[in-house]
């Protein structure tokens, strides 16, 4: 009976000394801090009491996990967006790549232009010409064939400046704060104004949002059937949808189906999304991406032709919306997984 006895008494203090271990280990990681690499301050204190004001039971403002929609714009907001769009990019390079079957290009602008490495000749022809270009590289094959150009150019083209990956330019404290939002229950989407087709194949790795959640602009897209009877989608040069400015509340509206609860922008385009997101009941939030840090990213401002800064700063300021501050509320500025940060 002596020899029981110790036994249990054996296993109840291993028992007990599992239990304080789990329990230290528990606290210690309930502890631990979601947003690393946050520098704590208004911008992360306004983050992460919201996060808590919506998901605590029985609270004033919890929000039931299903209506807890959070959108993100994508250029400027989660990933770098200079000297230019990395779309645009990607436009310049595919039309590099096909001039040799184009010899028409040689004499014809704006392709002329940016095969002589004419800047200025370039930025001449405006938007048109840019639309003329994006429009030669985003149509005339296949959805399939469109996604491996993807990425096959994602795979071997460099930043300019930094010299590495485009998709390696996404920001580590953003990737942060959409891993918290979805261990808190948030369903993340990219609502973004540059193409969904161009998006899609790249951000599941780079963000862990699937493609079925991004929202971006479209052209049309025709089913066909191709070689052999295959059944196809040929993309067309044709413009469907454009989600930017007030075209991204009726994105949201047409391809979610909820109104957020927190929206996440950079620029005017994304200011009608944020409205629309502060406009609905409850607890909301609205943040904007201020870039302000040019040894480590770039600093500038949009800025309006009488000095002013655009109306969603002025919105943010008026209304109170939480502004990041590059600079001062990030600790590192590119994801952790790319070279380390460059200087210019």
């Amino acid at each position: 009976m002596r020899y029981i006895a110790l036994a249990q008494w054996t296993r109840n203090v291993v028992t007990l000394g599992l239990a304080i271990i789990f329990a230290s280990f528990v606290n210690a990681f309930a502890r631990a801090d979601p947003l690393p690499s946050w520098n704590d301050g208004a911008a992360k204190k306004a983050i992460t009491d919201f996060v808590a004001r919506v998901t605590t039971q029985g609270g004033a403002d919890f929000v039931p996990p299903e209506e807890r929609i959070a959108t993100f714009d994508n250029d400027g907001t989660l990933w770098c967006e200079q000297p230019y769009y990395f779309q645009l990019a990607f436009a310049f390079d595919e039309a590099k790549a096909m001039a040799p079957k184009h010899p028409e290009w040689k004499s014809k602008q704006p392709f002329k232009a940016l095969l002589d490495h004419d800047q200025k000749a370039l930025a001449a022809t405006g938007e048109k010409g840019l639309l003329q270009i994006v429009a030669a590289t985003h149509s005339g094959m296949t959805i399939n064939e469109f996604t491996k150009s993807v990425l096959d150019w994602m795979a071997v083209a460099r930043h300019p400046r930094f010299h590495r990956p485009y998709d390696s330019l996404v920001y580590q404290p953003m990737l942060e704060l959409l891993a918290y939002l979805r261990a808190n229950g948030f369903k993340t989407f990219i609502v973004s104004g540059g193409g969904v087709e161009f998006m899609r194949p790249w951000v599941e790795k780079a963000y862990g949002i699937p493609p079925e959640q991004v929202v971006g602009s479209s052209g049309v897209v025709k089913f066909q059937f191709g070689a052999g009877g295959k059944p196809e989608l040929m993309k067309e040069a044709k413009v469907e949808f454009i989600d930017d400015g007030p075209g991204k509340p009726v994105g949201i509206n047409r391809f979610i189906g909820r109104r957020p609860i927190l929206a996440f922008g950079n620029s005017d385009g994304d200011l009608q999304m944020l409205q629309w997101t502060m406009a609905g009941s409850g607890a909301r939030f609205a943040g904007i991406v201020h870039h302000t840090d040019a040894a480590r990213e770039y600093a500038y401002d949009r800025q309006s032709r009488i000095g002013k800064l655009d109306k969603a700063w002025d919105e943010a300021e008026a209304r109170g919306w939480t502004v990041v501050d590059m600079k001062q509320d990030w600790k590192t500025v590119f994801s952790a997984a790319a070279a380390k940060e460059t200087k210019p």
